[in-house]
């Protein structure tokens, strides 16, 4: 038998063209695995956590967004595989703890970015990053004024651990207050890749995109001692720098460092 104290329950496609790509197994995922680990939770008498997002605020009327928030949502729009199954996960979540004191815990996450990022992630952080690096245009799509909030993954980390380890059983938003709209975000970025020969354009806005997203964190503050540590600049400026990386591992760019010197070779030969 299965033997575990804590589960963290992280599956999930969170990157908008992820999980709009399949949007049935997006669901069944908040869905069917959210009872199957809250099943688990329930027989081993582990405790158990949600990986929830910023999204079942959808598009908010309220900033920042405080836990008590009930949202602004859509159940049938192209996102809300995502959002609502993250919001029926978090149900199920307080009915298993109400009615059969399985031992919850429920993690609201803003955006989040940081190394390890898949290259192709189709999330913001990313898109602009390689985009700059490879000298392509950095695309935002609408006006650019849309806001997002964006943590460095070590901060998320801390807090996905700390709420685990508090009792705190009602959901607890995770980010970094600090917010950005997506126009400043693409200019920064630019700024941090000095290199970058990349244009900062703009395509048609995408359906559903939230106009704004900004945390509440007061109740993680005041419950668990939390708040975000790595400023913003300095997650993006290590972010590139993976990145950049990457790029030259992979042959996609080429490396922007001093060229090693090479020995010269030594010849043998009249006795020498």
């Amino acid at each position: 038998a299965l033997e575990v104290d804590e589960i963290y329950h992280l599956a999930c496609p969170a990157s908008p063209p992820h999980y709009q790509y399949n949007p049935v197994k997006t669901i069944k995922t908040s869905t069917e695995g959210t009872l199957n680990m809250l099943g688990l939770a329930k027989r081993v008498k582990a405790r158990v956590l949600l990986a929830s997002t910023s999204e079942i605020y959808g598009d908010p009327e309220v900033s920042p967004q405080p836990e008590s928030y009930w949202g602004h949502v859509s159940t049938t729009g192209p996102r809300a595989c995502y959002d609502e199954g993250k919001r029926v996960a978090e149900t199920m979540m307080m009915a298993y703890h109400r009615q059969l004191g399985v031992n919850v815990r429920i993690a609201r996450i803003f955006n989040t970015f940081g190394p390890r990022m898949h290259p192709n992630d189709g999330r913001v952080v990313s898109n602009f990053i390689i985009q700059a690096l490879q000298d392509k245009d950095i695309t935002v799509y609408g006006s650019g004024e849309q806001t997002r909030s964006f943590q460095y993954v070590s901060d998320l980390v801390i807090g996905l651990y700390e709420l685990m380890e508090s009792d705190v059983n009602e959901p607890v938003n995770l980010g970094n207050p600090e917010e950005y709209t997506i126009a400043m975000f693409a200019q920064r970025i630019k700024e941090l890749v000095p290199e970058s020969k990349s244009s900062i354009i703009k395509l048609p806005a995408t359906a559903d995109d939230p106009r704004q997203r900004r945390p509440d964190i007061t109740r993680a503050k005041t419950l668990l001692g939390w708040a975000p540590r790595v400023n913003v600049t300095a997650g993006i400026e290590r972010t590139v720098e993976y990145f950049r990386k990457e790029l030259e591992r992979t042959g996609e760019i080429m490396p922007t460092g001093p060229k090693p010197v090479r020995p010269k070779p030594v010849i043998w030969g009249n006795g020498e």
